[in-house]
């Protein structure tokens, strides 16, 4: 179980490592705009704030690669923590932003987090 449980946070961090391409460096290109359907003026006025969201899901993925290589006891709690801030994100994300956080971000964390704990 507790390679799956690995697999799992590996892959959400993978997410959120891609995530943080499209909001810093892709934002008015093609993957970016069609990741929020905005137009090109909106994509234009938008850059700093995307830039700024990236960077944060840059921060989940970086803490739940920590979690991956660092000890236990110290992984286990490095990867329930930053598990936890993303399903917090994404369900925030689905309240403020888009339903569609929920699926991308909130279940995958969820069912890692679930893993991981389930692996404990």
């Amino acid at each position: 179980m507790q390679t799956v449980a690995n697999v799992l946070v590996g892959l959400v961090a993978a997410l959120h490592a891609y995530i943080l391409v499209l909001e810093m460096f892709l934002w008015e290109k093609k993957p970016g705009l069609g990741l929020h359907g905005l137009d090109s003026e909106m994509a234009r006025a938008t850059v700093p704030l995307a830039a700024n969201q990236g960077l944060y899901n840059g921060f989940l993925a970086a803490g739940l690669a920590w979690g991956l290589i660092a000890a236990d006891p110290t992984g286990f709690h490095v990867q329930v923590f930053f598990l936890c801030c993303v399903v917090v994100a994404g369900v925030y994300g689905t309240f403020t932003a888009n339903r569609r956080i929920l699926i991308a971000q909130a279940v995958p964390g969820a069912v890692a987090l679930s893993a991981v704990l389930l692996a404990r």
